[in-house]
């Protein structure tokens, strides 16, 4: 009896092990990850260089996402890819954001002046991948099909500007 049961526990954990290689490496969320510059070395990739400027103070915590540009995941509560947290620095920061595989993506940041982790529309900085206007009518939300860009297999770079009230 006993090794029928560890047949057919063994049985379902390879039915198991066999369902999660099927899931694609694409469908994989809210990873906290660490600047790392060497993945946006020549040669290496799917990558982005992000550039972050204007930032208004040394004060608070920079954090940067990536997220799919696609409707269903641009800014959407849970589905960001990748995000970054550092200490803000004022002036330009930079961070190599890696990507799970060629495609179209969308970068987020935001300065959290006081780091208490909580946004404060008053005081705290917002930018997105392709610098789109950000005013009352988008409530901060522009479309995916506005900061979307595409990456291939290497590293591009981009520049966000960072806004503030």
């Amino acid at each position: 009896m006993k090794s029928k049961i560890a047949a057919i526990t063994a049985g379902a954990a390879l039915a198991i092990t066999g369902l999660a290689a099927t899931v694609p490496a694409q469908a994989q969320y809210r990873e906290k990850i660490a600047h790392d510059p060497g993945k946006c070395a020549a040669g290496k990739g799917p990558a982005v260089m992000v550039s972050v400027t204007d930032i208004k103070e040394s004060k608070g915590t920079i954090r940067i996402q990536s997220y799919r540009a696609t409707k269903a995941d641009w800014l959407e509560k849970g589905r960001w890819i990748y995000r970054m947290e550092a200490p803000a620095k004022a002036g330009t920061m930079r961070f190599c954001m890696p990507l799970p595989k060629a495609g179209h993506y969308g970068i987020a940041v935001r300065h959290d002046l006081d780091g208490d982790g909580e946004t404060d529309i008053f005081g705290d900085g917002g930018a997105m991948s392709n610098n789109p206007s950000i005013n009352i009518f988008n409530l901060g939300k522009p479309s995916y099909k506005k900061v979307g860009f595409d990456v291939g297999s290497g590293v591009e770079n981009i520049s966000i500007r960072m806004r503030y009230r």
